[in-house]
């Protein structure tokens, strides 16, 4: 799962270190040659391309070392940390609901990816299977027992 992530951001980085030295240069090199800066829309455009894009790359390559940095030794085997895959059981209606505990800004939550710094995933972290999470919402507090753990260990191989 690490390695997924570090190859895929590692991959827009490429993209987008392309499209700073290479694409965004060309562009300003045709819009200073259409004449006057002051009021020309394509300079201002790739001008604010190259910020978002300079900005994006900080982003990115502040993810990967924070990823770099990731032990796995410290990640447990059998209670729910960084990576885990957790199934739940609401105490209150008995329905399963399936987390993936991920870092902080990942873009998948439709498919049950949770950050662990969510008031979700603080309540899971450091359980284990049988053991209860309580998720305390505004309207009221969740029971969320542990019936499933696959941990990025067991995931990875």
């Amino acid at each position: 799962m690490l390695e997924e992530l570090k190859q895929k951001l590692g991959a827009e980085v490429e993209k987008l270190q392309h499209e700073l030295n290479v694409v965004i240069p060309n562009e300003i090199r045709k819009a200073v040659e259409l004449g006057d800066l002051r009021e020309n829309s394509e300079y201002k455009a790739a001008l604010e391309r190259q910020q978002f894009v300079q900005a994006r790359l900080g982003q990115l390559r502040q993810r990967l070392s924070k990823l770099a940095s990731v032990d796995m030794s410290q990640i447990p085997l059998d209670k729910v940390g960084l990576g885990s895959r957790v199934v739940v059981e609401c105490q209150d209606t008995k329905t399963l609901e399936t987390y993936n505990l991920v870092f902080g800004d990942s873009e998948n939550f439709d498919e049950g990816h949770v950050s662990m710094a969510s008031p979700i995933g603080r309540s899971l972290v450091g359980k284990g299977v049988g053991e209860v999470a309580f998720l305390k919402l505004p309207a009221r507090t969740r029971r969320l027992k542990i019936v499933e753990l696959v941990t990025i260990h067991a995931q990875s191989g």
